[in-house]
This record gives structure tokens, sequence and C-alpha cells, in this order.
């Protein structure tokens, strides 16, 4: 051990002696500094694992939290995770089914996306005039068509896949009675509905008389229904071209 003393011996002595104690209190020195600056390092590595510790812990609180509301959707894991309960079921159960209600109504968008669609598009024939009602009643070709859910007989259609459709209708008057026009009506269980009509006045000249009436509309048909276009006019003259006089349906 260095003896700091200063009092005793010669003049090189003391110098030896002061200069022994100055590098003891030096070498002191540093070791207290890179022992606080060791210190300090370790209090902050302390609290960055406290606080990646709280955060751990809170991320598996959510995830925990998330599997039990996932098995509370289910009634089969309520025997088989502990803290799963019927409590739990009753806060999910409208939820569930709401959910479930939105994913089959998506399911069965997509369905009918996929599925070819429903349409006929219908030409003329020849006019059929009715004595007893005082008017026209025409029958129809297939122009173009997909689908089973509409059937073309004659001078009818009749649905066999109940649903909204889109119905249009045009007819080609060269008549010079002051007023023509078509009615579409649906028939079904007995009863007559018109679903759409049009009218259109007439130039008095004969060589004049050349008009188009068309209608469309939408409409829910029944299952059974059936469709039939008249003209209330049992002399009623047309134009029969496929360009000039149709009558057409799809499915909405």
């Amino acid at each position: 051990m260095v003896d700091c003393t200063c009092g005793r011996g010669d003049g090189h002595g003391k110098v030896r002696n002061f200069l022994l104690c100055a590098a003891a209190v030096a070498v002191a020195c540093t070791c207290l500094s890179v022992l606080c600056v060791q210190l300090i390092h370790i209090n902050n590595l302390r609290i960055e694992m406290t606080e990646l510790k709280q955060r751990v812990q809170s991320l598996n609180g959510r995830e925990g939290a998330t599997s039990i509301a996932a098995c509370c959707e289910t009634t089969a894991c309520c025997g088989q995770v502990w803290s799963c309960e019927r409590p739990c079921h009753k806060e999910v159960d409208g939820e569930s089914r709401g959910r479930r209600e939105v994913l089959a109504r998506e399911r069965k968008r997509k369905r009918r996306q996929t599925e070819p669609h429903t349409f006929l598009h219908l030409v003329p024939v020849s006019p059929i005039p009715l004595d007893e009602s005082d008017s026209t009643v025409l029958t129809w070709a297939l122009g173009w068509g997909q689908g089973e859910g509409l059937q073309a007989s004659g001078r009818t259609v009749t649905v066999v896949t109940e649903g909204t459709y889109f119905i249009y209708s045009q007819v080609l008057y060269k008549d010079s009675t002051w007023v023509m026009g078509h009615v579409i009506v649906k028939r079904f269980k007995g009863s007559e509905v018109k679903l759409m009509k049009c009218l259109k006045s007439m130039p008095s000249n004969a060589s004049l008389a050349l008009n188009t009436c068309y209608t469309a509309g939408v409409h829910f048909l029944e299952s059974g229904s059936v469709l039939e276009l008249y003209i209330p006019r049992k002399s009623a003259e047309l134009v029969l071209s496929a360009h000039a006089t149709f009558l057409g349906i799809f499915r909405v």
C-alpha cells in the first residue's frame, strides 16, 4: 500500500510520495466513475425490462380475450375451455346470428351472379283478332333466351321461377285510328292484373299513320303467373318485323 504521508523523508521522497498519492486518487476516481456509469446502465436496463414485461402481459391479455370471444361464438367449445361460460353466449348470440345472415345473403348474391341470367326476347309471328273481346293478340317466336325460369308458348309467357323481373315491349302501329296502344296483363290463380299500358296518338292521314309505342317496368312475378300482350282493337294494323315489334322479360 502506498504511504501518502508527506511529512517524513528527504525532499525527493516527499515528491515521490505525493505523485503516488495523486495517482492513487486518480485511479480511485476513475473506478468510481466507471461504477456509476454501470449502475446507471443497469438501472436503464431494468426500466426497459419492466416496460417490455408490461407490454407482453397486455398483448397476452388481448389475445386471450379474443380467443375466449371466438370460442364463445360456438356452443361446442364450452365444455372444453374453462373460460367459456354461458353468459358469454348470451352476449354474442345476436351478433353471431346477424353475421350468419349477412354471410348467407352474400353467398346467395354470389351464387346468383354465377348462375346464368334467365331471360326471353320474343319476336312476332302473327296477329290473332278476338271478336269476343274486340282485341288483337300476337303469337310469338323465340328470338333469344336463356335459363329455364320462363317458358314461352304461342301467345303467352309462363313464369316458372318466381322473382323480380324487368318487362319491356314495343309495337309499331300503322293504323289511322286516333289512338293505338297495348296492354300487358298477368293472370295468376284466376285473377287478372294489368301490369303495364302503352298509348300513342296516331295521325289521321293513312299514309302517315306510323307510330311506335314502347313501355317497360319492373314487377314481382309468382311461379305460375302467365303474361300476355294484347291490343284493344280487333282489326289493329301492325308492323310485325322483329326490330319493330317485340316482347322481352328478364330476371333482375
